[in-house]
């Protein structure tokens, strides 16, 4: 994209500036839908093929890549789906959907995963093989590299895994492993030619997506055009191309004045400025983040499972949704994962009960509780929730201090450092949200929450053949996290993006960073 071309999307700043990668800013809205709002996936007749569709993300510069495998922001994560595939990918409630992949099983040990290969083609023209995933996963692996899916990967034992056929792929687990197909569908696990040579990703990518590569300006613009001989069927669009405006005004005026189709990552005020007009679409994504706040149980005052309770009844999360993401999602109950598979939603909402919280803090000896509470504007309603967190405290005679960190380093410093801090994740499956930030040996362990049964309950449940049974092993955990946890998880913002009224075929019930969100192959123009 030359910003000639398009004057509306010229501003300052073009490089993302937001925590975590850029990965899942939490913004949305709740309720009814308004005029110009949608919340399921709009059917207007049969689709047309044709046309070009632009959508406008926020991006990285001119450091951007199209290797998939260093996928970090979300313009990142668009462009690799539509030029690439992976084995699975999550569906709307985050349980693994199979792509590259037609079918998995696992011997009865659940060390040994036999995956067949679907009848596929990159876009030279080659088959897809088991020897292509095979060298996907082992570049990924590289200890030498910094692939975001490596760790998802850890599991695999890739020197003994192997190719039983052409499209076989035995993979063999360093130990036994239920949710093996979440390893597959790991964000950023995507599949090369064994082939693919490493100064090409960015001029000649070849994939098996959708969409085949005509130009790639770093920092400006990705022109893709339809692949006709895609596995699915090929995209109703003659054309996509992806447009970078960092800024959310320089979107939504792209949007408004018609230089775009397609603009990722709106805020709610902007929802609600043209929800009523008729002239775009909004489009919310529901439960596509989590926001709480994390407590550290291995230092005062956190190590005392009652001032943990206690925080749990001090809080109003409905106030909380208003307050910090203007009534743009809707409340949580101190469990991730709402709406996904094994989510434990049997359990009583949490309401707000000052007098057992205050007589929790006494029980504790903590009366006159002082905390400090790490925020920053790192992510959208962080330094609103703390705030709002603060005063609500206030009422059971807490003082909280609201210290404000560095954006550029907040997610680093919380890790291990301070008592309580604003917490937030996107959308992943609740059994790697228990691996991932629950376990003992984590090493994303914020809250530092190490119970050697709680550890035993996972491995049991990764043991566990049956999904009732394993699923049962998960409402266990999800029990004691409710209970005592560490996470005091108030809210599940939805993700807002906006259409041009034309654009048909998105899919409105998938959070943010699943197999139909971005599926622009889907995509038509009316």
């Amino acid at each position: 994209m030359h910003d000639d071309h398009f004057p509306g999307l010229r501003r300052r700043g073009f490089l993302i500036a937001s925590g975590a990668a850029g990965a899942l800013a939490l913004s949305g809205c709740a309720g009814t839908p308004a005029p110009g709002t949608s919340d399921a996936k709009e059917e207007a007749g049969t689709p047309k093929r044709g046309g070009r569709l632009r959508a406008a993300f926020a991006g990285g510069g001119a450091s951007e890549t199209l290797d998939p495998h260093l996928s970090n922001l979300f313009a990142d994560a668009a462009r690799a789906k539509a030029l690439y595939d992976k084995l699975a990918d999550y569906g709307a409630d985050l349980s693994a959907q199979p792509r590259l992949a037609a079918s998995w099983e696992p011997d009865a040990t659940l060390k040994r995963w036999k995956v067949s290969l679907r009848s596929a083609v990159f876009h030279d023209g080659k088959t897809v093989t088991a020897a292509d995933v095979l060298h996907s996963y082992r570049r990924i692996a590289d200890p030498k590299r910094a692939f975001r899916a490596r760790a998802s990967l850890e599991p695999i034992d890739l020197a003994a895994s192997r190719a039983l056929d052409e499209r076989t792929v035995e993979f063999v687990l360093k130990r036994p492993t239920a949710e093996f197909p979440n390893v597959m569908a790991a964000f950023g696990a995507y599949i090369i030619p064994a082939s693919a040579r490493e100064g090409d990703f960015d001029h000649a990518p070849v994939g098996s997506g959708p969409f085949r590569l005509v130009s790639f300006a770093p920092g400006r613009s990705a022109l893709l055009r339809r692949n006709d001989d895609y596995w699915e069927g090929a995209p109703h669009l003659d054309e996509l191309e992806f447009v970078v405006a960092d800024e959310e005004s320089a979107r939504v005026n792209a949007l408004l004045g018609g230089q775009v189709e397609y603009a990722h990552e709106l805020n709610p005020t902007t929802a609600r400025a043209h929800e009523d007009g008729g002239r775009v679409t909004i489009v919310r994504l529901r439960n596509s983040a989590m926001q709480s706040f994390a407590m550290k149980t291995d230092r005062p005052p956190f190590q005392d499972r009652r001032v943990r309770q206690a925080l749990f009844l001090v809080t109003d999360r409905a106030e909380l949704v208003r307050g910090a993401l203007s009534s743009a999602g809707e409340i949580g109950n101190d469990l991730f994962g709402k709406g996904y598979q094994y989510y434990a939603d049997g359990l009583p909402q949490r309401e707000r009960d000052l007098g057992r919280a205050r007589r929790l803090l006494k029980q504790a000896g903590a009366e006159d509780l002082r905390i400090t509470l790490d925020t920053s504007p790192v992510a959208t309603g962080f330094t609103e929730a703390a705030a709002v967190l603060r005063d609500q405290a206030a009422q059971a005679g807490i003082t909280v201090r609201v210290r404000t960190g560095s954006k550029d380093t907040y997610w680093k410093d919380i890790l291990d450092a301070g008592t309580l801090c604003c917490y937030r994740s996107g959308a992943m499956p609740i059994e790697s949200h228990l691996s991932q930030r629950l376990l003992t040996d984590s090493t994303t362990n914020a809250t530092h929450w190490r119970h050697q049964d709680f550890d035993a309950l996972y491995r049991q449940a990764q043991s566990t053949k049956d999904p009732k049974q394993r699923a049962d092993v998960y409402a266990r955990m999800q029990r004691r996290l409710y209970t005592e946890g560490p996470f005091l998880i108030w809210g599940f913002a939805d993700w807002i993006l906006g259409t041009a009224r034309n654009v048909r075929g998105i899919e409105h019930r998938a959070p943010a960073n699943t197999l139909d969100w971005a599926r622009f192959d889907k995509v038509w123009l009316a």
